[in-house]
């Protein structure tokens, strides 16, 4: 049974609280507004809404979840872009969120994480704990050739 329309004003504050929690993208709103029974031009009405007063910011998005994907997950950046392109995020917004990455960071992780793989498999031949080494990382999103250069030194 769907739940009826909660009027544009009481999906309109509902969206606003759901924004303050945390950062969020176009198509989450989107979906959110649709399972509370929101659609059509009101739909889109509370989206602009929402982006004018700030509550909704497809790049400030971008930034925050590259920033936090990387840092908690450790996730490298084709990771990171893949799961934004999911989300209908724009190139121009993924682009921006991918500069919050910082390189000296970003290989620093790369490295701790070869190291720390690497000593699990201490028991096994070093061709094959590279290779499981490196099939890790990429799994994580970091680039084969970064991996291989960091593997090789």
């Amino acid at each position: 049974m769907q739940k009826p329309f909660p009027g544009k004003e009481v999906a309109l504050q509902k969206m606003q609280r759901y924004c303050a929690f945390q950062e969020r993208c176009h198509s989450e709103v989107r979906q959110k507004l649709l399972e509370i029974s929101v659609y059509g031009d009101t739909l889109e009405e509370i989206i602009a809404e929402l982006i004018s007063e700030n509550f909704l910011n497809e790049e400030r998005f971008a930034r925050a979840y590259a920033r936090g994907k990387f840092r908690t997950k450790s996730w490298g950046r084709n990771r990171i872009q893949q799961e934004l392109k999911m989300r209908k995020v724009s190139a121009y917004c993924i682009r921006k969120g991918m500069e919050e990455i910082d390189e000296a960071d970003y290989l620093a992780t790369l490295e701790k994480i070869i190291a720390k793989k690497l000593a699990e498999l201490q028991g096994e031949d070093n061709f094959t704990a590279q290779q499981k080494t490196a099939q890790y990382a990429m799994r994580k999103g970091y680039e084969s050739e970064l991996i291989w250069r960091v593997l090789k030194a």
